[in-house]
């Protein structure tokens, strides 16, 4: 063989095995609207067995394939097996929650001396973004690419007045998936005047695996948290960021999440019949992503690092799914049965200085990169 045909071999070689380790994207239908708008399914995969499919409703995640230490894959991601779930029974399941994650207290705030009034729809509160937040929209998709990082871009403008909300403001979520094994969606927002934004992903995990009889309680979790913000009964902060040493909320190190979730002798966990709070990793956003959680399913090997360049994250630990919802492998959703970690400026923050500032102003860009990075561990 020639000079020149050894090149062509060579360079025939390389663009194969490029080929083999570029990650996927793949598009279909997931079901219509009443108004008979198509909500599209877009599949991101790798080469080592994961596999994400993203909604255009809500830009949630609906599925996550990921495989045990033995290789074996299941879907750690809670949610519904077509559209009607998402819009009969709305509980959050992956989506992006906006145009404020988490609560604010009485669906009040005041911004540049003008008094507002959003949605309440928790309780005397108003939740992630009010009544028809990001939750509950269409997205559409602006882009999406492949080759060692697949991806897909989401697009949605929430218009001036929005849930109660100033300024128009252009949201895009990008989902990608790598060869590493990291999930991540980068969370960007523009507005044409001031507004409040504080967006993230409220995604439900068990990464035992949706459909396993096992909840979520044997999860060791570890939050590298010194302090936490406690709340009311009604589960706003009281602006108080109190230490979790020797309390309930201490998860600096890996802590099964059942062997306390239910010690009502703390008023705290009383409050929320679980946790439902908010661990202040940090005061200030970072330039970088930092490690805020991390879980580990002892039986399947499963461990997963969430990081993001927000200082705070909130858990949930599924005290309210009540056994009304059947999922995806037709297992009823009971309490416990997933978790959620959202990576987050502090709740209610607009009424309490003292954690910040979730104000975004024209010329300024908004921005939540949060990774979900997975690897497995041998048996203990």
């Amino acid at each position: 063989m020639g000079k020149t045909s050894l090149v062509l071999a060579a360079a025939a070689l390389a663009g194969l095995a490029a080929a083999a380790s570029a990650a996927d994207v793949a598009r279909a239908p997931f079901g219509n609207l009443p108004n008979g708008l198509t909500i599209e399914a877009i599949t991101l995969s790798n080469h080592h067995g994961m596999r994400a499919r993203i909604i255009t409703y809500g830009a949630s995640i609906q599925s996550l394939i990921v495989p045990d230490r033995r290789g074996r894959p299941a879907d750690v991601a809670i949610g519904y097996p077509t559209i009607d779930g998402y819009l009969n029974q709305p509980q959050y399941f992956g989506s992006t929650v906006g145009r404020v994650a988490n609560r604010i207290a009485r669906g009040r705030f005041t911004l540049d001396g003008r008094d507002y009034q959003v949605p309440v729809n928790n309780g005397p509160n108003s939740l992630h973004g009010g009544t028809h937040g990001f939750d509950k929209v269409p997205w559409t998709v602006v882009g999406s690419q492949e080759g060692p990082t697949a991806s897909v871009t989401l697009r949605y403008v929430s218009p001036d007045g929005d849930q109660g909300y100033p300024g128009t403001l252009t949201v895009t979520a990008t989902y990608a998936l790598d060869e590493h094994n990291n999930l991540s969606v980068d969370y960007r927002a523009t507005t044409d005047r001031s507004t409040l934004v504080n967006i993230s992903n409220h995604a439900y995990w068990n990464l035992a695996g949706e459909g396993s009889a096992d909840g979520a309680m044997g999860h060791l979790l570890t939050i590298p948290a010194e302090y936490y913000t406690p709340t009311d009964a009604t589960a706003i902060p009281t602006g108080e960021i109190r230490p979790v040493q020797g309390t309930v909320f201490d998860f600096r190190r890996p802590t099964a999440i059942g062997a306390r979730v239910r010690d009502a002798s703390d008023r705290q966990i009383a409050f929320g019949r679980g946790y439902d709070h908010n661990w202040a990793v940090a005061r200030t956003l970072s330039a970088e992503p930092r490690l805020l959680a991390r879980v580990e399913e002892p039986v399947s090997g499963r461990v997963m690092e969430i990081l993001s360049n927000q200082p705070g994250i909130q858990f949930y630990s599924g005290n309210f799914l009540d056994a009304t919802t059947t999922g995806k492998a037709g297992r009823i959703y009971r309490m416990g049965d997933a978790i959620v970690l959202e990576p987050q400026m502090f709740p209610d923050t607009p009424n309490h200085p003292e954690f910040g500032s979730i104000r975004l102003d024209r010329g300024q860009t908004y921005r939540n990169l949060i990774i979900w990075r997975f690897t497995t561990r041998a048996r203990r």
